[in-house]
């Protein structure tokens, strides 16, 4: 009975000691490392430091995350938009929203007058436009505004003074007024009244701006969301990027700084945004290689623009770029002067556009 009982415990501790070796095996049971996890992944996990993490992690992964990085060319018959895994670019919709925004950037609503100097304003002119333009670019600037508030500003901007005459005293107040309701559309944290009214010189009170906004917002019936130039470029330069080995910020902070300068000029105003943003790419890829067509059959099948189509506004984005409109106005020229834009400013540009670039690209 004896020999029985520690029989028993025996093949109970021997039992034990093969659950515990089960347990500890490295094979059995696999951790999840944050790093490791997927990037659309709900799984709650501890923070980890970015130093403990790295060092966590198997040096095969920290290769394979490398080279994910990198950017290789594409294949001109995928739709490498719709086959993204980045949630970003909303692949199985991104068709959709596109032709929503083409419709919504059409709609009379969303669009200025592109006379209204002529038939609206007695008391403005297109060199004061330009030069308020210029200056609200210092401003989002100074206040390290996103690029969206920028461009909704000039649509706010020139959407107001097609139906509201207003005297060139006034016409920084409408600016100042118009990025505040930009601000808070788009900032995280936007800037205060008080800022704005700082940055006039207290040229103007607050009750002048909180009022002015009010007139806008009654003006443009607070229909605030519309796309702008900014809303194509996004997709457009990532086309523009597809056939190109030079480096994909080089070519976004020409598109940007091509973009910013077509906000100066009062003829730019007639373009739809998606216009715009599509000659932004033909010239930013002119700049860059200027023996190359600048347009071929995929960006005219993303863009919706033929290389024809391009060829006016083109042809004034090159001269502002040239300096031949538009020389007074420097705040865009000083912003994209510096390093964290690439120098784009000071790239060289051939003084003449080739005639047959414009020629339309045959489909064979």
């Amino acid at each position: 009975m004896a020999e029985n009982q520690n029989s028993t415990r025996m093949t109970r501790a021997a039992a034990k000691r093969k659950a515990s070796v089960t347990d500890e095996n490295p094979g059995s049971k696999k951790r999840v490392v944050l790093g490791e996890l997927p990037n659309n992944s709900n799984v709650a996990a501890p923070l980890i430091p970015l130093q403990e993490r790295e060092t966590q992690k198997p040096k095969s992964t920290l290769f394979a995350a490398k080279k994910q990085t990198k950017n290789p060319p594409l294949p001109q018959t995928v739709d490498f938009e719709s086959g993204s895994s980045d949630p970003q670019m909303c692949g199985p919709f991104v068709a959709d929203i596109c032709a929503y925004l083409r419709e919504m950037e059409g709609k009379l609503k969303q669009r200025p007058l592109h006379d209204y100097i002529e038939k609206v304003q007695s008391d403005l002119t297109p060199s004061m436009r330009g030069v308020l333009m210029d200056w609200l670019v210092e401003v989002a600037e100074e206040y390290k505004l996103v690029s969206d508030t920028l461009y909704l500003t000039v649509s706010y901007v020139d959407r107001f003074l097609s139906a509201k005459p207003i005297n060139r005293q006034r016409l920084q107040l409408v600016g100042v007024s118009a990025m505040l309701i930009a601000s808070k559309y788009e900032e995280i944290s936007p800037p205060k009244v008080e800022d704005f009214v700082y940055i006039t010189d207290n040229t103007f009170t607050r009750q002048d701006v909180v009022s002015m906004e009010a007139d806008i917002l009654l003006a443009l019936r607070f229909e605030l969301g519309c796309p702008t130039i900014k809303t194509f470029l996004r997709r457009f330069t990532r086309v523009a990027q597809e056939d190109f080995n030079e480096s994909l910020l080089q070519i976004e902070c020409l598109c940007c700084y091509l973009s910013e300068m077509s906000l100066l000029d009062y003829s730019c105003v007639k373009f739809l945004p998606s216009m715009l943003a599509a000659s932004a790419v033909f010239l930013a890829r002119f700049i860059i290689r200027p023996k190359q067509r600048p347009w071929n059959q995929m960006l005219e099948e993303y863009t919706k623009y033929k290389a024809s189509d391009l060829q006016q506004p083109v042809g004034i984005i090159h001269d502002l770029y040239l300096s031949r409109r538009g020389n007074s106005l420097e705040a865009v020229r000083n912003k994209y002067k510096q390093h964290k834009f690439k120098c784009v400013a000071t790239m060289p540009v051939s003084p003449e556009l080739p005639q047959a670039f414009f020629e339309d690209v045959t489909i064979r």
